[in-house]
């Protein structure tokens, strides 16, 4: 008999260790883990990980035949900066490895005649706007703008979306009989910060890693300009729109793809926050003008109305609260216990 199970794929990644902790304070059923990476040790005693790749098809038949997944957390991916380096393989994580996924949530579905649910972490680099005038001219941008993006990632992000509204709408949809549909759901995420966990090689890093620079006392120099805008949310905001809309309500939901954000600043703003609680830190700005001109792509704000009145997202951190209550504390604790 198969056992049930959440899943969370790309398990030891930043939002991956975050939601391991929430989900296991919240939810009695099994926490199942997969990455190519170990889960740190601490939290070993909260998941049953596994050790392997997303695109191993023998591994998720072996998954299929133990466990029947309630919902899956799809978090495994190849992240902005590292996919432009790699595009083939960056496809190959990001597409084939979800649709694999997509495929296997599909078929238990139907097997069990209940929908599982799919939570899919999408990107801001979903977005790709032509020129900064037309990035303060539309300055806060509807999920349904500006979807161009320039980026291998961002045309990854943009295409899985749609896959998996495929699959939760149209799939098999010439069969005599209509099969039971998966329950697909994503999130448009702006930068995301970490007091706990290092960048990993996304194009909003800097942010994040002016803080550890900072913090570990090392010299940092941003890779964009100082008057560069974009959004960006606290871990904790990330982990709590996660668990909130996967537990919204089907018949509230309007969209399948959702904006969430949290508070839009520009690098110079950032480098000063950090300075008022590291007056130490040295700073610089040195762009790098092709992960610059990927920024000036992306909206400056994401427009989340539909998420607040959908299913109630109001985000806990704003700029302030983040950097005094959230970031600087844990940050300071991590450098100099």
């Amino acid at each position: 008999m198969r056992k049930k199970a959440i899943l969370i794929t790309g398990a030891s990644g930043e939002i991956g260790q975050a939601l391991i902790t929430s989900l296991s304070q919240m939810s009695p059923m099994p926490i199942l883990t997969l990455d190519l990476h170990p889960v740190p040790q601490e939290f070993m005693s909260l998941c049953n990980h596994i050790s392997g790749d997303i695109l191993d098809h023998n591994l998720l038949a072996r998954l299929v035949t133990e466990y029947d997944f309630e919902m899956i957390f799809h978090l495994a991916a190849l992240l902005s900066t590292r996919s432009e380096f790699s595009p083939e393989l960056a496809h190959q994580v990001n597409v084939d490895g979800t649709l694999a996924l997509l495929q296997v949530a599909a078929e238990q579905s139907q097997r069990r005649g209940k929908p599982v649910r799919f939570i899919f972490p999408s990107s801001i680099a979903a977005y790709g706007m032509p020129n900064l005038a037309t990035k303060e001219r539309d300055r806060s941008v509807k999920e349904w703008q500006w979807n161009n993006p320039t980026t291998m990632y961002g045309c990854n992000k943009l295409y899985c979306e749609q896959l998996g509204i495929y699959y939760s709408k149209h799939y098999q949809q010439l069969s005599a009989n209509k099969p039971v549909m998966l329950d697909f759901r994503s999130l448009r995420f702006p930068g995301l910060i970490s007091a706990f966990t290092m960048p990993s090689g996304g194009t909003t890093d800097y942010g994040p890693e002016m803080l550890h620079a900072a913090a570990k006392g090392e010299r940092y120099a941003c890779f964009v300009r100082e008057d560069s805008v974009l959004p960006f949310m606290a871990m904790p905001d990330a982990v709590t729109a996660l668990l909130q809309l996967s537990a919204a309500p089907v018949e509230s939901l309007n969209h399948l793809i959702y904006n969430v954000t949290s508070f839009s600043i520009s690098a110079s703003d950032f480098r000063d926050h950090v300075l008022r609680a590291f007056p130490q830190a040295q700073i610089t700005f040195d762009p790098d003008w092709q992960r610059q001109g990927i920024v000036d792509s992306w909206p400056a704000e994401l427009n989340d109305e539909a998420a607040r009145r959908d299913w109630g997202w109001a985000p806990a951190y704003n700029l302030q609260r983040a950097f005094d209550e959230y970031l600087v504390p844990n940050i300071h604790r991590r450098y100099h216990r």
